[in-house]
């Protein structure tokens, strides 16, 4: 080693005995409180380093002995904490990345999804099923009504379907314009209906079985002094299968969907065909109406009063 680097290293070797000088004190606070009480008695504090240094084996110098007594008395080596600021806080917090840094990260990306996929999936979705919504409502559900009503218009034999369906559009219509989405739907159903009613064809025959009931009379609860006469009958469509139709109950004022039911005749018809199953177990004459397509209502081909009934 040259004299240069020695000399270099000097300051070094010193500075760093002074350092370990206060430390030494430092761990040794009873040294300290008792001797540096008083200025006078830093050379007795000097003597008791240097022995403690010699019972180590290490000889210092007494001006690094001073140096590092004076040290300690200015707090030169010692480390004060800075002050609490917002750049404290966030060294802090960078130090301290590795324990929380994942965790936050994992929110974060948590977040960024949930983020895309409300903002740039859900929403744009949401308002593209809104758009196509009021565009069914405002166009698709009209259309339907327009194209039904000429489909009644074409097909009906009879002016009160065309009127029925007026009817049905107007206020369709009105119900689209208002936002009435379940109202317009309703009438698109009842248009549908009004469609298939008039596309029907069947024959209403009285029940003609031996095993089963062709006729019956009640008492009216409202006059129990008449008595009302009914066939039983069906509907029998093209294909010789039986129809359920709706049929309302002019005792409870409902109407109900069946297969069979009552329908009201003057006592004179329900005599006759009770006579005419009475011969021979069969009715000839058992055709009570019919249905014909483009028609709404049944053509009757013996007398009926117009009520019925569906149970009994």
């Amino acid at each position: 080693m040259s004299d240069a680097t020695a000399k270099q290293a000097a300051p070094l070797d010193e500075v760093m005995l002074a350092m370990d000088v206060v430390d030494t004190l430092r761990h040794r606070q009873d040294l300290v409180t008792r001797e540096l009480d008083g200025a006078a008695r830093e050379s007795q504090l000097i003597e008791r380093l240097r022995d403690i240094y010699r019972q180590q084996g290490i000889e210092v110098p007494d001006n690094i002995l001073k140096e590092g007594v004076a040290a300690l008395a200015e707090s030169r080596f010692a480390y004060d904490p800075p002050a609490a600021s917002l750049k404290t806080t966030l060294a802090h917090l960078y130090v301290s990345r590795k324990n929380w840094g994942r965790p936050v990260l994992m929110v974060l990306g948590a977040l960024l999804v949930l983020g895309v996929g409300y903002f740039g999936i859900y929403r744009p979705y949401q308002a593209g099923q809104e758009q196509l919504s009021h565009v069914e409502l405002t166009e698709g559900l009209p259309a339907q009504m327009d194209a039904l009503y000429t489909t009644i218009f074409e097909e009906t034999k009879v002016q009160q379907a065309v009127v029925e369906a007026e009817a049905l559009v107007k206020r369709g219509k009105a119900f689209s314009a208002e936002g009435n989405r379940p109202g317009a739907e309703g009438i698109v159903e009842d248009l549908t209906a009004l469609r298939d009613k008039l596309r029907q064809e069947y024959v209403v025959r009285v029940v003609n079985r031996a095993d089963e009931q062709s006729g019956f009379w009640t008492f009216p609860e409202i006059n129990t002094e008449a008595t009302n006469y009914y066939l039983v009958v069906e509907a029998i469509g093209a294909d010789g299968k039986a129809l359920s139709l709706p049929i309302l109950n002019e005792e409870t004022g409902e109407t109900k969907v069946v297969a069979q039911w009552g329908q009201r005749v003057p006592e004179s018809v329900y005599n006759a065909v009770a006579n005419d199953k009475r011969d021979d177990g069969i009715i000839q004459a058992n055709e009570v109406g019919r249905k014909s397509d483009g028609f709404l209502d049944v053509e009757y081909q013996m007398p009926v009063l117009g009520g019925a009934v569906t149970e009994w």
